[in-house]
């Protein structure tokens, strides 16, 4: 059972957003808090696995908040849900030990599947999320070519198909969907490719996709 704090300043989000979670059979919610101060002392008692975090509130924001859990609690991991997709915003709570990144208009079975992820140590970053990384990135000058990591030319021609489509932000339901395969076999390509490219997670994964696009088709 992964054990999930909900902290957001609207009550009536907290609210749906417990109705809707506490249908998954894998997720509990253990408590919820309308800042950051309370947050951090609900982590500090209860130790949740996942904590789904919103960024603009009151007394303590969710960038602070972040921040103080990721140094003082390693064991419990950040998902930042907000509506706000501002460029400062994403930066800042990724640099701050955030595990990924999601809109509040995210479906509630991919935001339970991004819960799943961030639990076991996986990054998940919203669709438009990743080309907002990208743009913090210096272009490469023209003159220089990027070296081509080890593995690419290894990938199998569905791994590269997988590897376009995360790094356009898809999750596995959506590349699932669009290549008629099942989510498992999605995972299963996933594992190949960061284990092939010797990638973290799906977020190098996207940024390497990006630099080396025209070898993917």
């Amino acid at each position: 059972m992964i054990k999930v704090l909900l902290v957001d300043d609207q009550n009536l989000i907290r609210q749906g957003l417990k109705a809707l979670l506490e249908l998954e059979s894998d997720l509990e919610i253990v408590a919820e808090a309308e800042n950051g101060e309370i947050a951090i002392e609900l982590v500090a008692k209860l130790q949740p696995d996942v904590v789904l975090m919103d960024i603009r509130m009151p007394i303590m924001d969710g960038v602070a908040t972040t921040k103080e859990i990721s140094s003082r609690f390693p064991n419990t991991k950040v998902l930042v849900l907000t509506t706000f997709d501002n460029d400062e915003y994403v930066k800042a709570a990724l640099n701050n030990g955030a595990m990924g990144y999601l809109l509040k208009d995210t479906p509630s079975e991919e935001l339970a599947a991004a819960i799943r992820a961030v639990d076991k140590g996986y990054s998940q970053l919203g669709p438009g999320i990743v080309n907002k990384l990208l743009s913090q990135f210096p272009p490469t000058p023209a003159n220089q070519t990027p070296s081509i990591p080890p593995g690419l030319s290894e990938l199998t021609p569905r791994e590269k198909e997988v590897l376009q489509l995360i790094a356009t932000g898809a999750s596995n339901r959506e590349i699932a969907q669009n290549l008629y395969i099942s989510e498992g076999t999605v995972k299963n390509h996933v594992t190949n490719i960061l284990n092939r490219l010797e990638l973290r997670d799906r977020t190098q994964a996207a940024i390497l996709a990006n630099t080396f696009l025209s070898l993917l088709s």
